[in-house]
């Protein structure tokens, strides 16, 4: 049961519409709650996703809504810092 409740949660990931926005740095894109933005975009009939966001639409923007609403929600004082203007380097290892 455990193997396939991460594999379904990888599937969503890999169409998660703001795992996609985080990735698309277009000049001018929504960043606060974008993969939301995106989802809700989608749903309402946007055209021309990739303009607008820099990031292709996931298949099933409804199904995607909630997973990236969490998401979202998570990453928001990332997202706050970026758009005042606040840069910060983050390194690993030793």
């Amino acid at each position: 049961m455990n193997k396939l409740l991460m594999v379904l949660l990888a599937l969503q990931l890999a169409g998660c519409a703001t795992v996609r926005t985080l990735d698309a740095a277009k000049p001018g894109a929504p960043v606060v709650y974008a993969g939301t933005r995106l989802d809700l975009y989608a749903m309402n009939g946007g055209c021309c996703a990739m303009d607008r966001f820099g990031a292709q639409a996931p298949s099933y923007p409804g199904v995607d809504l909630p997973a990236s609403a969490l998401l979202d929600t998570l990453l928001l004082p990332l997202s706050v810092l970026t758009v005042i203007g606040v840069s910060f380097q983050a390194t690993g290892g030793l």
